[in-house]
């Protein structure tokens, strides 16, 4: 895999993420907030991976995500963050109607997260792209389709070349609004639970 250096320090960070999450869950599996954190390093990492390796991932991440609201069903940030993982599993899905079942599964998510915390922007801006998913996916699937057709001519094989860009450039434009913005959200998370304690008066 070739890494760009700030793709490279993404990588780090979320490995090193995974683990501390990891190591928190032996000492508290409770920890509702670990959890979140733990799952969202797994969606971020999906994002390095390929295939079904990515896919793995990604069931792997809404395991914890689901973990975690069990033990507070109203956490909304766990509630967007699986959101996202829905969406990232529709898009890693090639068939459109098993797709629409995890668009409808964000959607939900998305909903229950602005029910959640009404005045949320972010929760409001994912519900909104939810919506445009199921038609990017169709796109994507169909310019993928098109770069798989035979080419009949080299004239043509050469007019195709642009698409299979354009297709992997869709690919990551969608991937990358919600794995960044969780990426955004555990970090946040891994900075308050490390705050150093206030001193004592």
């Amino acid at each position: 895999m070739d890494l760009q250096p700030n793709d490279f320090d993404r990588l780090v960070f979320f490995e090193h993420a995974r683990k501390a999450a990891e190591a928190a869950y032996a000492v508290n599996p409770l920890d509702a907030d670990n959890l979140t954190r733990w799952g969202g390093a797994l969606l971020e990492l999906s994002s390095f991976q390929s295939g079904d390796d990515s896919i793995k991932m990604v069931k792997d991440a809404i395991s914890k995500l689901e973990e975690a609201l069990g033990v507070n069903p109203s956490k909304h940030d766990t509630v967007w963050c699986l959101g996202n993982a829905h969406t990232s599993h529709a898009f890693f899905t090639p068939e459109h109607e098993t797709a629409m079942v995890y668009f409808d599964k964000a959607t939900q998510c998305f909903k229950q997260a602005v029910e959640l915390d009404p005045g949320n922007e972010l929760y409001l801006k994912s519900l909104d792209l939810s919506a445009k998913a199921p038609e990017l996916h169709l796109e994507l699937q169909r310019q993928m389709a098109s770069q798989q057709a035979p080419h009949v001519t080299t004239s043509a094989s050469s007019r195709k070349e642009p698409k299979k860009k354009v297709s992997s450039d869709l690919k990551y434009d969608i991937l990358g609004w919600a794995i960044l913005v969780v990426g955004i959200v555990v970090w946040v998370g891994m900075a308050k639970s490390h705050v150093p304690s206030p001193p004592p008066r």
